[in-house]
């Protein structure tokens, strides 16, 4: 038995038996321990600050569809006013064409009513100078004073 190994081997397991006796080792577990709940505690913060990572992009996404929806609502109600507005416009702008329409033909209308009028009464004045130049040229005396009685008696029954 008497080997220089075996007895450094012997020695070597009783040191360390000693130190483990003695406590060392215990420091150093315990140190291992903490490190290992330090990394464990890390492990979970991080995993928990990923769900909360996750979470805050499924939120935003979700915003982010709600607004895009929302957009996209706006426009259409916005489309729809702008092709009611148009469709208003056209149509009191056709109204005021009628009416401009209208208006013009009645002036058109009564323009002609007065010239016609006018035509009428030039006629009618030409009529009497023409008939009074001839009854002063050819009617004399009696005839004349009959004529005019008549035309003085049927004035005043119409004035009347």
């Amino acid at each position: 038995m008497g080997s220089d190994t075996f007895w450094v081997a012997v020695a070597f397991v009783i040191f360390f038996l000693l130190l483990a006796k003695a406590g060392a080792f215990s420091g150093m577990v315990s140190k291992l321990d903490a490190r290992g709940d330090r990394i464990r505690h890390e492990l979970e913060e991080a995993r928990r600050l990923k769900e909360e990572a996750q979470k805050l992009v499924a939120e935003y996404k979700r915003r982010q569809r709600e607004a895009e929806e929302e957009a996209e609502a706006i426009i259409t109600t916005a489309k729809a006013e702008a092709e009611r507005l148009a469709a208003e416009t056209k149509q009191k702008l056709e109204d005021l064409i009628v009416r401009r329409t209208k208006m013009a033909e009645q002036k058109i209308a009564q323009a002609e009513a007065q010239a016609l009028a006018e035509v009428k009464a030039a006629a009618a004045d030409a009529a009497v100078k023409a008939s009074e130049l001839l009854l002063t040229t050819q009617l004399v005396g009696s005839a004349a004073d009959r004529v005019l009685d008549a035309a003085v008696a049927e004035v005043t029954s119409k004035l009347n």
